[in-house]
């Protein structure tokens, strides 16, 4: 099986261990699993850069031999001296990216999550022994290969730019830190621009049809040229912000009334939100009612697809699909917890196709 460095650093990070974390770093527990969701691709994301710098794999070959065994020790050292966990970790960082990435990169973090950026800072620097603790337990390095590591790095970037949360990539840009990222990003999208060329051809053909008077061509080249303005900013933009554009053109969906964009958008703000907070039975149960609630809300959406025109239909999968990655992420994480299964599985299941409806 193909190695997944996003998968073993979520398998590793525990909701018990982010709970610790962020009782470590006195911060709110949701904050917290925001913030690391964001954190550790973005980390992944800036290590691949580095390895695709001249003597980067050397380095960072050197650099993870230091945190062999740094995952055994991690647990230990949260409830002990975590100054020193943090301080180590900070300047592990500063040595692969540079004090401005780093910096840019704690910034872009506080902001995503709500953390101030001290705290955002704190947290990279104590994620960073994990990210290279990982990375330095794959054969490549226990090997001695340097080629190998290089390798790995470059095979990990369909999975990062899958697990980046949508919006937390436009706070990156302009770091360098997700340029290795591009065509892996690109594949990502592709979905999403497939079906936005297939809303121009849509809206072209429409407007085709409807030149037989000079009043509708006018009517119709306005609509054209509104469309085809998004969809060039859409296409023009980087790729790893085509999650973000999706949602936010979403908002601009108005169907029998109902702003579709904005209930899609706090539905899925409020599962994240409420899925990140499931650690246990206790927290599965006291989650279940806003899971229904936003299952209600889809279910609402999805109800009013039969209202939609087929360019509408199909703008709504192709800018919903990119942020499904992620739940699904979320839901098979909390869904592995024991016990919560048994709890919130039959609403996730319900909410699973509901969403599908959405995306189909």
């Amino acid at each position: 099986m193909a190695i997944n460095l996003v998968t073993l650093i979520e398998q590793y990070l525990t909701p018990d261990l982010v709970k610790r974390i962020a009782a470590a770093l006195e911060l709110d527990r949701n904050d917290t699993s925001t913030a690391i969701d964001a954190s550790v691709p973005a980390l992944l994301a800036g290590i691949c850069g580095v390895a695709s710098q001249k003597g980067g794999a050397q380095k960072l070959f050197d650099t993870a031999s230091q945190q062999t065994g740094a995952l055994d020790k991690f647990a230990n050292m949260i409830g002990g001296n975590k100054t020193a966990l943090i301080d180590n970790g900070s300047q592990l960082l500063t040595s692969l990216f540079g004090g401005q990435q780093q910096s840019a990169l704690a910034g872009a973090v506080a902001q995503y999550s709500g953390l101030n950026t001290g705290k955002g800072s704190a947290l990279l620097g104590m994620l960073a022994p994990v990210v290279m603790g990982t990375i330095a337990g794959q054969p490549a390095v226990r090997g001695g290969d340097t080629g190998a590591l290089a390798n790995l790095l470059a095979s990990q970037k369909d999975n990062i730019a899958a697990a980046m949360p949508s919006g937390f990539a436009k706070l990156l840009g302009g770091t360098g830190l997700l340029d290795t990222l591009g065509d892996a990003a690109r594949r990502t999208g592709a979905e999403a621009t497939r079906a936005a060329a297939s809303v121009a051809r849509t809206v072209d053909d429409s407007r085709r049809s409807a030149a037989s008077t000079s009043t509708n061509w006018l009517l119709w080249a306005v609509v054209a040229a509104a469309v085809a303005g998004l969809l060039i900013y859409l296409l023009a933009k980087p790729a790893e912000q085509v999650a973000q554009q999706g949602v936010t053109a979403v908002q601009s969906l108005m169907v029998g009334g109902l702003d579709v964009g904005k209930q899609v958008t706090d539905s899925i703000g409020s599962l994240r939100t409420t899925l990140a907070g499931i650690t246990d039975t206790a927290s599965a149960q006291a989650a279940l009612p806003k899971l229904q609630n936003a299952t209600a809300q889809i279910d609402k959406v999805s109800g009013m697809i039969g209202q939609m025109s087929e360019g509408q239909r199909k703008v709504l999968a192709g800018l919903v699909n990119p942020v499904m990655s992620t739940l699904n992420q979320l839901f098979d994480k909390v869904l592995a917890i024991p016990g919560v299964a048994e709890i919130i599985k039959p609403t996730i299941d319900t909410l699973k196709t509901k969403l599908a409806i959405l995306t189909a």
